[in-house]
């Protein structure tokens, strides 16, 4: 293992991809201590302390808290995270499906998807603009109609929130431009890296949280204290699902691809059997990115309006996290956007047209329409298994917040979302080095030269 990573960085091209993306990522945690102007960082910090249990706005900023890295609590520039880009992202990939002119767009190659890629960012900056004013709003408001804690803005006004708004815009869009960065000139999926390295922020607090909390005494152990039998939960969960998700991730259906004999002369080409792969998880972590950002641009909207209008209290609290109406909607999306992103990244009509013109088959199906036939109902099946298991994983802190007293910052790491991210995003990272490494003839990451289900 050793010498396998020291035969990473005799490769000067895969060096430089490693070091390009660290650096970004040190730039990123960096930006994570960059206050916004007007905000006290200290009294918001108290305030994400002592809202943990609590519900509504709370709870949401403690999940968006979780995914950035603790730059919301703390106040900065990258408050808001990556969630207003992946939220634009969201909806030209719908609009694309459904109007024609975006989808000719698409279609035109590279050029298309630069300007849909620029309608995104000019999205984005909307975005930013609306979420950046509802938090604002909302963060001023705190502690002056008395309380335990400070005013979190001292000098609310038009000033402050002109301000602050432009500042944390800037952020998403530095962010932005760092994840693009980080795809173009680095190693990786930059946008999913930025989210990964918030995730593991996190990690020491986590841990520190499950110490404090600790206790040996089994009678008493409830929601301030963890007994032994929850920290065995804890760890059982993290181990269980990190190697479920290997597994899913891997996993694979091969489907048999022959190509047909042409004869040239006196020689024989084609004829060979090859597989076309179809992975059991083919959308990854993109579902529960894409689910979690829809859920929090619904949800804050109704929370910071129910604070002023006391008839939207039931609506308000039917989307809390862990409410039955929360995670009907989540697991809702989490199948839809597995299905539409498996649509979208593997159509089978086009996969079809494409055997069909380098003059292969699947043996014992005809080309042409049974050939589209037998694609769809089978990545159908197989996006069906990918999904219920992204559900699971994606529900599993807030039955655990629900039935085990855990908080949703320790649950979304230790077992979840999270862990899922950061497990899948780390898998892809590994895939483009062992690539390099097996392409300049070096041993791969594993003693077998190759992770399993990408031979």
């Amino acid at each position: 293992m050793i010498e396998t990573f020291r035969n990473i960085f005799k490769i000067p091209e895969l060096r430089r991809k490693i070091l390009i993306t660290l650096g970004l990522l040190v730039v990123f945690r960096l930006g994570t201590y960059v206050p916004v102007p007007g905000v006290d960082s200290h009294a918001l910090q108290e305030w994400f302390k002592q809202m943990q249990q609590a519900g509504g706005v709370a709870a949401v900023f403690g999940m968006m808290n979780l995914f950035v890295g603790g730059a919301m609590s703390r106040g900065t520039v990258f408050a808001l995270g990556v969630f207003p880009y992946i939220s634009a992202s969201i909806i030209f990939q719908l609009l694309t499906t459904s109007i024609p002119s975006l989808e000719r767009l698409a279609r035109e190659g590279e050029s298309g998807r630069k300007k849909i890629r620029q309608y995104e960012r000019y999205l984005t900056v909307a975005l930013c603009l609306l979420q950046g004013f509802v938090i604002l709003t909302f963060l001023e408001g705190l502690g002056r109609g008395g309380g335990p804690f400070a005013p979190l803005v001292p000098e609310p006004g038009i000033a402050f929130r002109m301000t602050a708004i432009i500042a944390m815009t800037a952020g998403t869009i530095f962010l932005m431009w760092l994840g693009e960065q980080i795809s173009e000139y680095g190693i990786g999926n930059g946008i999913s890296l930025i989210i990964m390295a918030g995730i593991i922020d996190r990690l020491p607090s986590a841990i520190t949280e499950v110490a404090v909390r600790f206790t040996w005494d089994i009678v008493n152990a409830g929601e301030d204290k963890i007994g032994p039998l929850g920290v065995g939960i804890l760890i059982a969960l993290f181990f269980g699902i990190v190697m479920g998700i290997i597994y899913i991730t891997q996993g694979q259906r091969r489907i048999p691809i022959q190509y047909a004999k042409h004869v040239r002369g006196m020689r024989v080409y084609g004829g060979q059997r090859h597989y076309l792969p179809l992975r059991v998880n083919q959308a990854g972590v993109i579902p529960i990115i894409f689910a979690s950002s829809l859920l929090m641009v619904v949800i804050i909207p109704v929370s910071w309006m129910a604070d002023f209008f006391v008839s939207l209290q039931p609506l308000n609290d039917l989307f809390q996290p862990g409410a039955f109406l929360y995670i009907l909607f989540y697991i809702t999306l989490i199948v839809f956007f597995c299905f539409f992103w498996t649509t979208v990244t593997f159509p089978p009509d086009r996969m079809a047209d494409n055997l069909k013109e380098s003059g292969s088959f699947i043996p014992g199906i005809r080309p042409g329409r049974r050939t589209v036939n037998y694609l769809e109902k089978l990545i159908v099946r197989i996006t069906l298994a990918g999904a219920v298991f992204l559900t699971v994983i994606a529900i599993i802190p807030l039955l655990m917040g629900n039935f085990l007293g855990f908080r949703i910052a320790l649950t979304g790491f230790f077992g979840g979302t999270g862990l899922l991210i950061v497990v899948g995003v780390a898998l892809d990272v590994v895939e483009r080095i062992e690539a390099h490494l097996v392409m300049r003839h070096y041993e791969g990451l594993t003693r077998g030269g190759r992770i399993r289900g990408r031979r």
